[in-house]
Protein backbone atom coordinates (compact mmCIF):
# COMPACT_ATOMS: atom_id res chain seq x y z
CA UNK A 1 0.00 0.00 0.00
CA UNK A 2 2.82 2.65 0.88
CA UNK A 3 6.55 2.77 -0.16
CA UNK A 4 9.27 2.75 2.40
CA UNK A 5 9.43 6.76 2.12
CA UNK A 6 5.45 6.96 2.68
CA UNK A 7 6.08 4.75 5.35
CA UNK A 8 8.92 6.83 7.36
CA UNK A 9 6.44 9.71 6.71
CA UNK A 10 3.58 8.12 8.27
CA UNK A 11 5.74 6.64 11.07
CA UNK A 12 7.01 10.25 12.06
CA UNK A 13 3.38 11.44 12.58
CA UNK A 14 2.44 8.63 14.25
CA UNK A 15 5.61 9.55 16.74
CA UNK A 16 4.84 12.85 16.87
CA UNK A 17 1.12 12.62 17.82
CA UNK A 18 2.06 9.96 20.43
CA UNK A 19 4.46 12.62 21.85
CA UNK A 20 1.78 15.80 21.45
CA UNK A 21 -0.37 14.10 24.50
CA UNK A 22 2.11 15.47 26.96
CA UNK A 23 0.29 18.63 26.56
CA UNK A 24 -2.82 16.98 26.13
CA UNK A 25 -5.99 18.04 28.60
CA UNK A 26 -5.98 13.90 29.52
CA UNK A 27 -2.14 13.84 30.19
CA UNK A 28 -1.90 17.75 32.28
CA UNK A 29 -5.45 16.40 34.58
CA UNK A 30 -3.21 13.31 35.69
CA UNK A 31 -1.15 15.36 37.38
CA UNK A 32 -3.72 18.48 38.43
CA UNK A 33 -4.04 16.92 42.24
CA UNK A 34 -0.37 16.40 42.62
CA UNK A 35 -0.04 20.05 41.30
CA UNK A 36 -2.94 21.85 43.32
CA UNK A 37 -1.42 20.06 46.34
CA UNK A 38 1.69 21.34 46.10
CA UNK A 39 1.13 24.72 45.15
CA UNK A 40 -1.94 24.59 47.64
CA UNK A 41 -4.39 26.17 45.24
CA UNK A 42 -8.12 25.28 44.24
CA UNK A 43 -10.25 23.42 41.34
CA UNK A 44 -11.17 26.75 40.22
CA UNK A 45 -7.52 28.68 40.38
CA UNK A 46 -6.12 25.51 38.38
CA UNK A 47 -9.04 26.09 36.10
CA UNK A 48 -8.46 29.91 35.59
CA UNK A 49 -4.41 29.28 35.06
CA UNK A 50 -5.23 26.07 32.62
CA UNK A 51 -7.99 28.33 29.98
CA UNK A 52 -5.78 31.34 30.19
CA UNK A 53 -2.41 29.49 29.71
CA UNK A 54 -4.45 27.95 26.55
CA UNK A 55 -5.59 30.82 25.23
CA UNK A 56 -1.96 32.56 24.92
CA UNK A 57 -1.02 28.99 23.18
CA UNK A 58 -3.19 29.22 20.87
CA UNK A 59 -2.41 33.18 19.84
CA UNK A 60 1.41 32.34 19.68
CA UNK A 61 0.50 29.05 17.23
CA UNK A 62 -1.01 31.40 14.80
CA UNK A 63 2.48 32.80 14.05
CA UNK A 64 4.96 30.46 14.77
CA UNK A 65 3.41 27.52 13.19
CA UNK A 66 3.24 29.37 9.71
CA UNK A 67 7.18 28.99 9.53
CA UNK A 68 6.64 25.41 8.95
CA UNK A 69 6.11 26.39 4.98
CA UNK A 70 9.29 28.24 5.12
CA UNK A 71 11.80 25.81 7.00
CA UNK A 72 12.61 22.37 6.01
CA UNK A 73 10.68 19.68 7.95
CA UNK A 74 13.58 18.40 9.45
CA UNK A 75 14.67 21.51 11.15
CA UNK A 76 11.16 22.50 12.22
CA UNK A 77 11.10 19.28 13.66
CA UNK A 78 14.27 19.56 15.62
CA UNK A 79 13.12 22.82 16.78
CA UNK A 80 10.00 21.72 18.51
CA UNK A 81 11.46 18.89 19.73
CA UNK A 82 14.34 21.14 21.76
CA UNK A 83 10.71 22.84 23.15
CA UNK A 84 9.01 20.46 24.23
CA UNK A 85 11.60 18.77 26.03
CA UNK A 86 12.79 22.32 27.60
CA UNK A 87 9.08 22.54 28.55
CA UNK A 88 8.53 19.55 30.24
CA UNK A 89 11.63 20.12 32.08
CA UNK A 90 10.21 23.84 33.15
CA UNK A 91 7.31 22.22 34.19
CA UNK A 92 9.03 19.79 36.58
CA UNK A 93 10.34 22.88 38.55
CA UNK A 94 6.85 24.75 38.79
CA UNK A 95 7.02 25.75 42.25
CA UNK A 96 4.39 29.27 41.93
CA UNK A 97 1.01 30.17 40.23
CA UNK A 98 3.20 31.98 37.66
CA UNK A 99 5.17 29.19 36.80
CA UNK A 100 2.32 27.06 36.48
CA UNK A 101 1.22 29.39 33.73
CA UNK A 102 4.17 29.57 31.94
CA UNK A 103 4.43 25.82 32.48
CA UNK A 104 1.15 25.13 31.06
CA UNK A 105 1.54 27.37 28.42
CA UNK A 106 4.44 25.72 27.23
CA UNK A 107 3.52 22.15 27.41
CA UNK A 108 -0.59 23.36 25.48
CA UNK A 109 1.95 25.18 22.64
CA UNK A 110 5.02 22.34 22.68
CA UNK A 111 2.45 19.63 23.23
CA UNK A 112 -1.17 19.50 22.07
CA UNK A 113 -0.05 22.60 19.58
CA UNK A 114 3.23 22.14 17.83
CA UNK A 115 3.71 18.68 17.81
CA UNK A 116 0.38 17.62 16.72
CA UNK A 117 0.46 20.70 13.75
CA UNK A 118 4.01 19.00 12.37
CA UNK A 119 2.87 15.56 12.41
CA UNK A 120 -0.57 16.11 10.60
CA UNK A 121 0.76 19.53 8.10
CA UNK A 122 3.58 16.68 6.90
CA UNK A 123 1.14 13.90 5.98
CA UNK A 124 -1.19 16.11 4.65
CA UNK A 125 1.24 17.63 2.37
CA UNK A 126 2.98 14.37 0.89
CA UNK A 127 0.06 12.40 0.47
CA UNK A 128 -2.78 12.74 -2.07
CA UNK A 129 -4.42 10.13 -3.02
CA UNK A 130 -4.08 8.36 0.07
CA UNK A 131 -3.85 10.96 2.39
CA UNK A 132 -6.89 9.58 4.79
CA UNK A 133 -5.39 6.37 5.83
CA UNK A 134 -2.02 8.05 6.24
CA UNK A 135 -3.34 10.64 8.70
CA UNK A 136 -5.84 7.85 10.45
CA UNK A 137 -2.44 5.87 10.60
CA UNK A 138 -0.77 9.03 12.27
CA UNK A 139 -3.51 9.80 14.54
CA UNK A 140 -3.60 6.44 15.96
CA UNK A 141 -0.07 7.41 18.00
CA UNK A 142 -2.43 9.90 20.12
CA UNK A 143 -4.82 6.85 20.79
CA UNK A 144 -2.24 4.77 21.51
CA UNK A 145 -0.96 7.43 24.07
CA UNK A 146 -4.21 7.70 25.29
CA UNK A 147 -4.70 3.83 26.27
CA UNK A 148 -1.59 3.71 27.49
CA UNK A 149 -0.26 6.52 29.61
CA UNK A 150 -3.17 6.96 31.85
CA UNK A 151 -2.67 3.77 33.84
CA UNK A 152 1.31 4.24 33.07
CA UNK A 153 1.38 7.26 34.97
CA UNK A 154 -1.00 6.69 37.89
CA UNK A 155 1.39 3.59 38.51
CA UNK A 156 4.50 5.78 38.41
CA UNK A 157 2.98 8.12 40.69
CA UNK A 158 2.45 5.49 43.44
CA UNK A 159 6.60 5.05 43.40
CA UNK A 160 7.91 8.07 42.43
CA UNK A 161 7.00 12.05 42.60
CA UNK A 162 5.17 14.16 39.58
CA UNK A 163 9.32 15.94 39.44
CA UNK A 164 10.58 13.13 38.22
CA UNK A 165 7.80 12.01 35.90
CA UNK A 166 8.54 15.01 33.85
CA UNK A 167 12.10 15.02 34.08
CA UNK A 168 12.13 11.66 32.67
CA UNK A 169 9.73 12.55 30.10
CA UNK A 170 12.44 15.79 29.05
CA UNK A 171 15.46 13.35 29.08
CA UNK A 172 13.44 11.00 26.57
CA UNK A 173 11.84 13.58 24.67
CA UNK A 174 15.48 14.94 23.58
CA UNK A 175 16.99 11.12 23.45
CA UNK A 176 14.25 9.66 20.89
CA UNK A 177 12.82 12.45 18.89
CA UNK A 178 15.97 14.13 17.02
CA UNK A 179 17.21 10.52 16.19
CA UNK A 180 13.85 9.40 14.94
CA UNK A 181 13.56 12.46 13.25
CA UNK A 182 16.62 12.25 11.64
CA UNK A 183 16.05 8.19 10.12
CA UNK A 184 12.36 9.48 9.12
CA UNK A 185 12.48 12.86 7.47
CA UNK A 186 16.01 14.10 6.78
CA UNK A 187 15.72 13.78 3.15
CA UNK A 188 11.84 14.16 2.73
CA UNK A 189 11.52 16.32 -0.63
CA UNK A 190 7.95 18.00 -0.55
CA UNK A 191 8.86 18.27 -4.71
CA UNK A 192 8.46 14.63 -5.63
CA UNK A 193 5.48 13.43 -3.42
CA UNK A 194 3.07 11.05 -3.97
CA UNK A 195 0.69 12.38 -6.37
CA UNK A 196 4.08 12.86 -8.92
CA UNK A 197 4.96 9.65 -7.94
CA UNK A 198 1.47 7.87 -8.94
CA UNK A 199 -0.11 7.58 -12.35
CA UNK A 200 -3.15 8.47 -11.69
CA UNK A 201 -4.09 10.89 -14.39
CA UNK A 202 -7.44 11.84 -12.65
CA UNK A 203 -5.87 14.07 -9.96
CA UNK A 204 -5.96 17.55 -11.03
CA UNK A 205 -3.66 21.13 -9.86
CA UNK A 206 -5.84 23.10 -7.76
CA UNK A 207 -5.18 26.50 -6.58
CA UNK A 208 -3.07 26.95 -3.58
CA UNK A 209 -3.96 29.01 -1.36
CA UNK A 210 -2.63 31.18 0.55
CA UNK A 211 -3.80 31.86 3.89
CA UNK A 212 -4.61 35.36 3.57
CA UNK A 213 -7.03 33.98 0.88
CA UNK A 214 -8.48 31.55 3.11
CA UNK A 215 -9.67 34.49 6.06
CA UNK A 216 -11.69 36.27 3.39
CA UNK A 217 -13.27 32.81 1.97
CA UNK A 218 -16.86 32.64 3.58
CA UNK A 219 -16.57 28.77 2.99
CA UNK A 220 -13.75 28.46 5.64
CA UNK A 221 -15.87 29.62 8.31
CA UNK A 222 -18.81 27.55 7.71
CA UNK A 223 -16.20 24.51 7.57
CA UNK A 224 -14.74 25.90 11.43
CA UNK A 225 -18.04 26.18 12.79
CA UNK A 226 -18.36 22.06 11.98
CA UNK A 227 -14.81 21.59 13.10
CA UNK A 228 -15.01 23.29 16.34
CA UNK A 229 -17.85 21.91 17.81
CA UNK A 230 -16.11 18.77 18.63
CA UNK A 231 -13.30 20.06 20.44
CA UNK A 232 -15.30 22.62 22.92
CA UNK A 233 -18.36 20.03 23.82
CA UNK A 234 -15.74 17.46 24.26
CA UNK A 235 -13.21 19.33 26.45
CA UNK A 236 -16.11 20.56 28.36
CA UNK A 237 -18.01 17.17 29.28
CA UNK A 238 -14.46 16.03 30.05
CA UNK A 239 -13.32 18.71 32.61
CA UNK A 240 -16.81 18.82 34.39
CA UNK A 241 -17.53 15.02 34.06
CA UNK A 242 -18.03 15.06 37.74
CA UNK A 243 -21.17 17.31 37.62
CA UNK A 244 -22.37 15.27 34.98
CA UNK A 245 -22.25 11.74 37.16
CA UNK A 246 -23.40 13.50 39.98
CA UNK A 247 -26.68 15.68 38.02
CA UNK A 248 -27.41 11.88 36.45
CA UNK A 249 -26.69 10.24 39.67
CA UNK A 250 -24.27 7.33 37.30
CA UNK A 251 -21.40 7.13 39.67
CA UNK A 252 -17.87 7.26 39.15
CA UNK A 253 -17.01 3.88 37.88
CA UNK A 254 -20.19 4.42 35.31
CA UNK A 255 -18.59 7.27 33.55
CA UNK A 256 -14.83 5.30 33.62
CA UNK A 257 -16.46 2.12 32.47
CA UNK A 258 -17.82 4.87 29.66
CA UNK A 259 -14.52 6.03 28.72
CA UNK A 260 -13.49 2.92 27.48
CA UNK A 261 -16.21 2.57 24.90
CA UNK A 262 -15.40 6.14 23.72
CA UNK A 263 -11.98 5.24 23.11
CA UNK A 264 -12.78 1.88 21.24
CA UNK A 265 -15.17 3.47 18.97
CA UNK A 266 -12.63 6.34 18.93
CA UNK A 267 -9.83 3.92 17.38
CA UNK A 268 -12.52 2.21 15.05
CA UNK A 269 -14.03 5.10 13.34
CA UNK A 270 -10.45 6.73 13.15
CA UNK A 271 -8.94 4.15 11.42
CA UNK A 272 -12.40 3.06 9.30
CA UNK A 273 -12.39 6.87 8.17
CA UNK A 274 -9.15 6.88 6.37
CA UNK A 275 -10.15 4.76 3.95
CA UNK A 276 -13.64 6.33 3.48
CA UNK A 277 -12.03 9.42 2.95
CA UNK A 278 -9.81 7.81 0.55
CA UNK A 279 -12.99 6.67 -1.63
CA UNK A 280 -15.43 9.41 -0.83
CA UNK A 281 -13.54 12.52 -0.40
CA UNK A 282 -13.77 14.84 2.97
CA UNK A 283 -15.83 17.31 0.85
CA UNK A 284 -18.38 14.36 0.94
CA UNK A 285 -17.94 13.20 5.19
CA UNK A 286 -17.83 16.34 6.14
CA UNK A 287 -21.41 16.56 6.72
CA UNK A 288 -22.03 13.40 7.99
CA UNK A 289 -18.81 13.95 11.06
CA UNK A 290 -20.92 15.56 13.18
CA UNK A 291 -24.00 13.87 13.58
CA UNK A 292 -23.07 11.23 16.41
CA UNK A 293 -22.41 14.29 18.57
CA UNK A 294 -25.50 16.00 17.95
CA UNK A 295 -27.49 12.55 19.00
CA UNK A 296 -25.05 12.09 21.64
CA UNK A 297 -26.70 15.60 23.08
CA UNK A 298 -30.16 14.29 22.41
CA UNK A 299 -29.14 11.26 24.43
CA UNK A 300 -27.94 13.89 27.42
CA UNK A 301 -31.29 15.58 27.29
CA UNK A 302 -33.73 12.81 27.59
CA UNK A 303 -31.81 9.89 29.50
CA UNK A 304 -30.79 9.32 33.27
CA UNK A 305 -30.34 5.86 32.80
CA UNK A 306 -26.58 4.48 33.65
CA UNK A 307 -26.49 2.71 29.93
CA UNK A 308 -27.14 6.25 28.52
CA UNK A 309 -23.44 7.02 29.77
CA UNK A 310 -21.99 4.36 27.71
CA UNK A 311 -24.13 5.57 24.28
CA UNK A 312 -23.48 9.11 25.23
CA UNK A 313 -19.55 8.98 24.98
CA UNK A 314 -19.57 6.05 22.32
CA UNK A 315 -21.17 8.56 20.21
CA UNK A 316 -18.51 11.36 21.09
CA UNK A 317 -16.11 8.76 20.21
CA UNK A 318 -17.61 7.87 16.68
CA UNK A 319 -17.31 11.91 16.24
CA UNK A 320 -13.88 12.27 17.37
CA UNK A 321 -12.22 9.73 14.84
CA UNK A 322 -13.98 11.00 12.00
CA UNK A 323 -12.98 14.70 13.59
CA UNK A 324 -9.24 14.10 13.95
CA UNK A 325 -8.69 12.92 10.20
CA UNK A 326 -11.01 15.31 8.47
CA UNK A 327 -9.99 18.19 10.36
CA UNK A 328 -6.49 17.86 8.17
CA UNK A 329 -7.48 16.28 5.16
CA UNK A 330 -10.35 18.55 4.51
CA UNK A 331 -8.09 21.99 4.53
CA UNK A 332 -5.33 20.11 2.10
CA UNK A 333 -8.57 19.30 -0.50
CA UNK A 334 -9.91 22.47 -0.65
CA UNK A 335 -6.97 24.98 -0.59
CA UNK A 336 -4.32 22.86 -2.08
CA UNK A 337 -1.01 21.77 0.21
CA UNK A 338 1.75 24.55 -0.73
CA UNK A 339 0.60 26.55 2.16
CA UNK A 340 -1.17 24.27 4.17
CA UNK A 341 1.40 24.69 7.21
CA UNK A 342 0.18 28.02 7.54
CA UNK A 343 -3.66 27.60 7.15
CA UNK A 344 -2.87 24.48 9.45
CA UNK A 345 -1.22 26.48 12.25
CA UNK A 346 -4.40 28.98 12.05
CA UNK A 347 -7.22 26.11 12.13
CA UNK A 348 -4.78 24.22 15.04
CA UNK A 349 -5.13 27.36 16.84
CA UNK A 350 -8.76 27.86 16.65
CA UNK A 351 -9.01 24.33 17.67
CA UNK A 352 -6.78 25.11 21.23
CA UNK A 353 -8.65 28.31 21.61
CA UNK A 354 -11.97 26.47 21.11
CA UNK A 355 -11.11 23.56 24.04
CA UNK A 356 -10.36 26.87 26.43
CA UNK A 357 -13.78 28.35 25.41
CA UNK A 358 -15.16 25.00 26.47
CA UNK A 359 -14.22 24.98 29.76
CA UNK A 360 -14.89 28.87 30.34
CA UNK A 361 -18.39 28.15 28.77
CA UNK A 362 -19.60 25.16 30.42
CA UNK A 363 -17.95 26.70 33.91
CA UNK A 364 -20.15 29.81 33.00
CA UNK A 365 -23.37 28.21 32.65
CA UNK A 366 -22.88 25.81 35.79
CA UNK A 367 -22.39 29.02 37.95
CA UNK A 368 -25.24 30.79 36.42
CA UNK A 369 -27.67 27.34 37.13
CA UNK A 370 -27.66 25.45 33.89
CA UNK A 371 -28.82 22.44 34.37
CA UNK A 372 -26.49 19.83 32.70
CA UNK A 373 -29.31 19.22 30.22
CA UNK A 374 -30.10 22.89 29.48
CA UNK A 375 -25.78 22.67 28.45
CA UNK A 376 -26.74 19.60 26.46
CA UNK A 377 -29.68 21.60 24.61
CA UNK A 378 -27.50 24.72 24.20
CA UNK A 379 -24.61 22.09 22.18
CA UNK A 380 -27.54 20.82 20.53
CA UNK A 381 -28.48 24.23 19.03
CA UNK A 382 -24.47 25.00 18.42
CA UNK A 383 -24.22 21.84 16.03
CA UNK A 384 -27.98 22.24 13.90
CA UNK A 385 -27.14 25.95 13.18
CA UNK A 386 -23.43 24.55 11.82
CA UNK A 387 -24.88 21.44 10.14
CA UNK A 388 -27.85 23.39 8.55
CA UNK A 389 -25.29 26.32 7.00
CA UNK A 390 -22.89 23.23 5.87
CA UNK A 391 -25.41 21.97 4.37
CA UNK A 392 -26.38 24.49 1.96
CA UNK A 393 -22.25 24.97 0.47
CA UNK A 394 -21.41 21.04 0.87
CA UNK A 395 -21.37 21.38 -3.49
CA UNK A 396 -19.24 24.53 -3.13
CA UNK A 397 -16.72 22.85 -1.41
CA UNK A 398 -14.63 21.66 -4.67
CA UNK A 399 -11.03 22.98 -4.94
CA UNK A 400 -10.65 24.99 -7.44
CA UNK A 401 -8.65 24.58 -10.49
CA UNK A 402 -6.29 25.83 -11.92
Amino acid sequence: MFNSLSLKVIIFGFIFTFFSSFGQSFFLGLFNSSIRETLSITHGQFGSIYASATLFSSFVLIWIGKKIDDINIFRFAFYVTLLLSFSCFFFSMTSSIAFLFIAVFLMRFSGQGLMSHTATTTIARYFTISRGKALSVGWFGLSTAEFILPVLIVYLLTITSWQNIWISISILTLVFLPVASFYLVKNLDFDTREQESSNDSQIKKIKQWKRIEVIKDYRFYIVCLNMLAMPWIATGVFVYQSFITEAKDWGSFVIAQSFMVYSILSVITLLGSGFLIDKFTSRKLLIFMNIPLLISTLVLFYFDNPVSSFIFLGLIGITNGLANVLGSSTWAEIYGVKYIGSIKALTTALMVFSTAFGTALFGFLIDRGFSIEQIAMVSFIYILISLVLLFFVRNKLNPQNT
